[in-house]
């Protein structure tokens, strides 16, 4: 267990994303049915319309992203979309929209349709600001499992992916008796492992927080949650290397702006940890955003979203380049064939086609 890689503190642990990230992009994309943000739409399946562009810094980013790739609009209006997932099966993408406790899907023949409400909170409180479920994965057998802002737990999903249902089983709520911040976002390993970040940003000014510390943590098959990293400030995004022998912590800290990769042993604890990438000099007016979500291409390359949009890293820690998406961005995701990168941007679901 690594317990001394040592960041500062915010003094507040009430920010929620809302503050934390930049302002909302006040050009709006002239989408003819996107002026009402509480009926999220699909722009039209035989016209995306596109926005911003790549920046590519190195040569390396041209194996990843065709020179010709557009970033399209698929949906727009949602309040702050995250955790973008696969559902390979119904050749669907499934996301959350955090604030307003929905998890919605999207699929290229279907268009847009509400999945899954409530996704976070099973409550009756009106008055929460990111009540809804944040990042999701698919177990070993399918099963969909959530960070719950909310409930403050991992939870999984009860009914099939098919005929989704607001019923769940907390997988784990607390570590050593006291309640988590809000579990954030999540990755297993393929021996059931669950990795997972528990940063405040799902609480609230009155809810209780029990844990003096932002943990990332292992949960293992037999329930016993572990705590692997007890010392970033704002542990967000996390990922796995392909050999699953590096997780990778993003820290949504805007006065450290960094992304992580801590060596793991053979039982999953962490051995040593590093900083890969700093881009803390890279926020600013035309770079909305902070380190959130991550995914690690089959290459090993991270596609991490951070200031500008999605970040290209090697896995040495060289910046190829940026996916500049015009927005705070929070989190992506690929298909099954890493055909596209499909991303979730403030309003926006986005995608970008990939080699």
């Amino acid at each position: 267990m690594l317990r001394t890689f040592q960041e500062n503190e915010l003094t507040s642990f009430y920010l929620t994303r809302k503050t934390m990230r930049n302002a909302i992009f006040l050009a709006v994309l002239s989408l003819a049915a996107c002026s009402n943000p509480k009926n999220p739409v699909q722009s039209e399946i035989s016209n995306f319309q596109t926005t911003g562009s790549v920046e590519r810094l190195d040569s390396a980013i041209n194996a990843l992203i065709p020179a010709n790739a557009k970033i399209e609009v698929l949906a727009s209006g949602f309040e702050w979309a995250e955790g973008p997932l696969w559902l390979e099966e119904q050749r669907a993408l499934i996301f959350t929209d955090v604030p307003t406790n929905k998890i919605w899907k999207w699929t290229e023949q279907d268009s847009l349709s509400l999945y899954l409400e409530p996704s976070g909170y099973l409550g009756d409180r009106t008055d929460k600001n990111e009540p809804g479920a944040n990042g999701l994965a698919l177990d070993a057998v399918g099963n969909l499992i959530l960070c719950q802002h909310g409930e403050r737990q991992i939870g999984k999903m009860l009914a099939s992916l098919e005929s989704p249902k607001s019923e769940f089983l907390a997988l784990a709520s607390e570590y050593e008796g006291k309640r988590f911040n809000s579990p954030n976002d999540l990755v297993f390993n393929s021996k059931g492992q669950l990795f997972f970040t528990d940063p405040p940003y799902g609480m609230d000014p009155w809810d209780e927080k029990q844990l003096d510390f932002q943990g990332v943590y292992r949960l293992d098959s037999d329930g016993k949650v572990n705590l692997l990293i007890d010392s970033l400030s704002r542990p967000n995004g996390v990922a796995l290397s392909p050999d699953q022998r590096t997780l990778y912590i993003a820290q949504s800290d805007p006065e450290k702006a960094r992304y992580y990769a801590f060596d793991l042993d053979e039982i999953g604890n962490v051995v040593s940890g590093k900083v890969l990438f700093d881009a803390t000099s890279l926020q600013g007016e035309s770079r909305k955003g902070l380190p959130d979500g991550l995914k690690v291409h089959s290459s090993g390359t991270l596609f991490a979203t951070g200031p500008g949009g999605v970040l290209v890293i090697s896995a040495e820690g060289k910046h190829l380049g940026t996916i500049l998406t015009e927005n705070g961005t929070a989190n992506c995701a690929f298909d099954s064939e890493e055909k596209y990168l499909y991303m979730t941007a403030d309003a926006f679901l986005l995608r970008i086609s990939l080699k």
